[in-house]
């Protein structure tokens, strides 16, 4: 498996690591690390390493700069995991992140987040939200240090009423590796759609028996919305990973469900995309 951890040197970043160094003890990886400078499309870089820029920046700073960091991320890598692969990109946080994955086939991107509170997110959000976004690939994010986790109980929540095209070969890799038990969680959102529970936990069984999953079980919460029904789902029952898919459709002003979650929850939370049948 590849893993990717994009780092900008904080505590949060750490929390990437940690998290990514307990997956690799179970499922052996190939684990790099990454920086993003986030600096103008003029400032380039050659085949021969040199900084070039045009306009009023000074290529001798921006090539400090970059010297600086990649200095930075080396020692970062010879502390954490020697063996890992360590690289320095140039432009855009999130499409850097999210391009670098996508052409180097990487099966998971695992990033810290701070979080954001109330009506702050919806005006900008957090880096890791963005890639969430914008990443055809499952992005793995986390808020806290979660060395003391064992991935025991893994939540998947998804609408089981309707029909998507989605892959989660990852949760079940997780799964095999940890011995845990996913737990499926649909959400009624009012009393008429929980009068079909019958139907979707029909729905729900034959999900399990076509995607062959084993050690689960099925819950029901009726909440005021999906992101309360996950975070009250959670502390009845105290999950340890939530999983929960993402059509990619956030907007500026507007986070879909996975984004606010990635903003919001204390639990590792991995998100994959959902793509139109």
């Amino acid at each position: 498996m590849k893993i990717l951890i994009p780092t900008d040197f904080s505590l949060q970043a750490e929390y990437a690591w940690i998290l990514a160094r307990k997956i690799n003890e179970k499922i052996p990886s190939e684990i790099h690390f990454v920086h993003v400078l986030n600096v103008p499309e003029t400032v380039e870089q050659t085949e021969s390493g040199n900084i070039t820029t045009c306009g009023d920046i000074s290529p001798a700073s921006m090539q400090r700069l970059y010297d600086d960091a990649n200095l930075k991320l080396k020692e970062f890598k010879e502390k954490k995991f020697p063996t890992a692969e360590s690289h320095i990109l140039l432009g855009k946080i999130t499409e850097r992140i999210v391009e670098f994955a996508r052409s180097k086939k990487f099966d998971v991107i695992i990033m810290g987040t701070k979080g954001e509170e109330k009506f702050r997110d919806k005006i900008s959000g957090t880096e890791a939200q963005h890639v969430v976004r914008k990443s055809d690939i499952p992005v793995l994010t986390v808020r806290c240090d979660r060395s003391s986790s064992d991935l025991t109980n893994i939540l998947f929540v998804h609408d089981f009423n309707v029909e998507e095209k989605f892959d989660i070969s990852l949760m079940k890799k997780i799964q095999s590796a940890f011995g845990s038990k996913v737990i499926l969680l649909h959400i009624f959102n009012d009393e008429k759609e929980e009068l079909k529970k019958s139907a979707i936990e029909q729905k729900m069984r034959e999900y399990a028996d076509k995607e062959g999953l084993s050690n689960y079980e099925i819950h029901f919460i009726r909440d005021r919305d999906v992101e309360l029904g996950v975070f009250h789902f959670d502390q009845m029952h105290s999950t340890d990973l939530v999983c929960i898919g993402t059509h990619g459709k956030g907007s500026l002003i507007y986070a879909s469900i996975a984004e606010k979650l990635v903003n919001h929850m204390f639990k590792p939370l991995l998100t994959f995309r959902i793509y139109d049948k």
